[in-house]
């Protein structure tokens, strides 16, 4: 008999709001997290990208969260930008129907002043980067009492990037009684190490990764030997059909130089690295998300906090060098029952890189032949990948700050005012401050005029055209 979402102790509203969502039983993270979190246990919770974590700890925390008390309750400590904002999405999603409920970002690279406003008015969960969040403790904005529970997000990824000094000044500021939760890919020595000093009894469950986590994804090992590598990518580009592309590289330097020779080519593709600011990020990573970019080429910035629905195809252009990490990247491609492809470029076939992997997952990668290719100029193979996005994304300068919500801004574009179909209309999605709307390519022009003459929740808000 399988579990469900009712069997976990979780309230009647919480388990409705669960099924409404779609998520017809829970993952194995979820079934072992969830009941202990509920019970107040400290945990580490060791379970694959992908595989439910943030649900896993975002259910426990909004069931324990009273509304009415306008202090900070819980607090969600991650490792980049792009996870917070994932983690703020998935946390108002599944709390939709707790009235009142504020769920605060505070990340760097913007600005503090509206951050610190919104903690004086009083929020219920922070969740942030750790750089960001001691800043606002140090200088006395962020008050720290009244949170009963702290998780740390992608631990491993945390502690990788230089943040152990920070985490630990930050859990100083805490109170001692408190529940704290370790959300973890992998658990090297460093996690035990940081669980002893931050934890008191904590309950470890680990999710083994088994084959049947990889079983929707095909892997595929190209080798490019003496090849042009960027023809051999583009060849594997044209040669598997997708609605969007994901494209791995160890350093900033070749994601632009890609994108770049891509571009020349009139290829809807744009690029995703730590060089970008937070509103280059914000936009590249929506026009990603809702289709109007079907390629993007990324550094492992983009490895864990983006959540693609129907990424067809993931490539690594450049292999990394721990083998957790490709199984992180490839995780980004067949979800939620979706089949997708993941394709690693080596230099031969003996790579020592690619054995480790096939070590580390237990599964061989097939050989692609790529013989077809050797014939082909990368001219020819830039202007076959020459195909533009159905969608064009416009964005809006008003957001969750300005009560905007989904529905107000497709009833601008749908109803009288603006007379476009629903069909015409993709993924719309709401920050703080800005929205992002995807319409067909077609009816760019149209929807665009619209918004600038019409209002939205009786405000009229400026509306452009995101250019490739």
């Amino acid at each position: 008999m399988q579990a469900s979402f009712e069997a976990l102790q979780l309230s009647p509203a919480l388990t409705a709001v669960v099924h409404d969502l779609g998520y017809t039983q829970p993952t194995p993270i979820q079934i072992e997290a969830i009941p202990a979190l509920l019970a107040g246990r400290n945990i580490i919770g060791q379970s694959q990208t992908g595989s439910g974590k943030t649900a896993a700890f975002a259910l426990p925390i909004l069931q324990g969260i009273e509304v009415d008390r306008r202090q900070l309750q819980a607090l969600v400590i991650c490792p980049t930008r792009e996870l917070t904002a994932q983690v703020g999405r998935e946390m108002r999603k599944l709390g939709r129907d707790h009235s009142g409920l504020q769920v605060l970002e505070l990340v760097g690279g913007q600005p503090s002043r509206p951050q610190r406003d919104t903690l004086e008015r009083g929020a219920h969960v922070a969740i942030g980067t750790p750089g960001r969040l001691l800043d606002h403790l140090e200088r006395g904005f962020m008050k720290p009492d009244s949170i009963k529970t702290v998780v740390l997000d992608e631990a491993d990824r945390m502690l990788d990037m230089g943040f152990g000094d920070d985490v630990r000044k930050i859990i100083r500021y805490l109170p001692q009684n408190r529940q704290t939760a370790l959300f973890s890919a992998t658990f090297p020595s460093t996690i035990e190490a940081m669980s002893k000093e931050i934890q008191q009894e904590a309950l470890r469950i680990t999710i083994e990764t088994a084959d049947e986590d990889l079983a929707d994804i095909r892997q595929l090992k190209l080798c490019f030997g003496t090849d042009d590598k960027l023809l051999t990518l583009c060849w594997a580009l044209q040669s598997h059909p997708h609605g969007s592309a994901l494209v791995f590289c160890n350093q900033k330097s070749t994601v632009r130089e890609i994108t770049k020779a891509m571009s020349r080519g009139a290829i809807s593709v744009d690029r995703f690295d730590g060089d970008l600011d937070q509103f280059d990020r914000d936009q590249v990573l929506a026009r990603f998300r809702n289709h109007s970019v079907r390629i993007l080429i990324a550094t492992d910035v983009a490895g864990r906090g983006l959540d693609v629905e129907g990424l067809d195809l993931v490539i690594n252009f450049d292999l990394p060098e721990q083998p957790e990490v490709y199984v992180h990247r490839i995780g980004r491609t067949g979800r939620a029952g979706a089949n997708g492809v993941a394709i690693s470029m080596i230099q031969n076939e003996t790579d020592r890189h690619i054995e480790a992997i096939e070590e580390f997952t237990g599964q061989p990668i097939e050989i692609l032949d790529h013989s077809a290719s050797k014939s082909l100029k990368l001219d020819h193979l830039l202007k076959q990948l020459a195909e533009g996005p159905k969608m064009e994304t416009i964005l809006i300068s008003g957001g969750r700050k300005d009560k905007v919500r989904k529905g107000d801004i497709l009833g601008a574009l749908t109803g009288e005012a603006g007379g476009l179909s629903g069909k015409d209309i993709g993924k719309i999605e709401i920050q703080d401050k800005l929205s992002y709307v995807a319409v067909s390519q077609r009816v760019i022009s149209d929807a665009v005029s619209c918004l600038n003459a019409g209002r939205i929740k009786g405000k009229r808000f400026r509306a452009t055209h995101v250019g490739r």
